[in-house]
This record gives structure tokens, sequence and C-alpha cells, in this order.
């Protein structure tokens, strides 16, 4: 092909995503924040078990961002395809490597350290960037259960 001849037009498919929520938070919305969670991710598809995980992980993430990332933080849900998304952002000072590596379980007896380890275990999907400027953790979790959610159901 040389630049005289016509070029073949690109498809382009645009992006399709659902905004439900997007709101910064303190303390004093977490309650307020995690029922409208529950009522947007009821709408977009999550059913029982499903819904009340991703809820409770969604929970965990706003807690953690109230406690240890400057006592408030920034939520962002929406739907993209058959999955829901959850953002949550705060300008804490960010976690440590060797916080994020440990993937196990907490100790029965330990008061802290449960919002990533049950937000991981939660959710299909866990993402989080973090530095000395904030950290974001985005969950996923699909509408139509996978088979990793439907066997770790099955086990317990």
């Amino acid at each position: 092909m040389t630049n005289a001849e016509p070029r073949t037009p690109r498809t382009v498919v645009p992006i399709e995503h659902t905004l439900l929520i997007a709101d910064a938070f303190d303390q004093a919305q977490v309650t307020e924040l995690r029922h409208s969670v529950a009522s947007c991710v009821r709408a977009a598809g999550l059913r029982d078990d499903r819904l009340d995980d991703f809820v409770l992980a969604v929970n965990e993430l706003i807690t953690n961002a109230v406690r240890h990332g400057g006592g408030q933080g920034w939520l962002r849900l929406w739907t993209e395809s058959k999955l829901v998304m959850c953002e949550v952002s705060d300008h804490g000072q960010g976690i440590s490597v060797q916080r994020l590596d440990d993937r196990s379980r907490p100790a029965p007896e330990t008061a802290g350290g449960w919002g990533l380890w049950l937000a991981r275990e939660l959710t299909d999907a866990m993402d989080v960037e973090t530095g000395p400027a904030g950290t974001t953790v985005r969950i996923t979790a699909a509408t139509v259960p996978t088979e990793q959610h439907i066997g770790r159901h099955r086990s317990e």
C-alpha cells in the first residue's frame, strides 16, 4: 500500500461503560455509600452471595481509605459489559510492597489487616496502585458468576 492508495476505513468500537457512582467520602458517608453501592450493583445484575461479597469488599476498601488514607477517599462505581467495577482512592502514604505481596489469610485473632485480603477473596479481580501520594484499589465482579467464584463457594 502506498500513500496514494485509499485507506481502508477503521472500525472504531467505543468502550461502553455506565458510571453508577462517582463521589468523595469521609467517615460520615461510609454507611450511606455502602447502601448506595448495594442498590447500584443489584440494579446492575449482581445477586445473592455475589452481591453481598462485592458490597462487603467495597465496604472494606472505603473503611481502609478512611482509616489509613487520610480520613477520606473517592469512589467510582461503573459497569462495563457484564462486569461491575469499583475503584476506591485515597491520599494516604501508600501500602508497603510487603503488605501487598502477602496474600495469606490474617490470623483469626488479628484485629486489623483483613480489608485487602477480603476484597481480593470476595471479588473476581483486584488491582492496586500505590505510592507516597496515595492508593487506588480496583475490584471487579462479573454479573454472571465465573467458574473461579462458583468453585470457591462450593468448597466452603
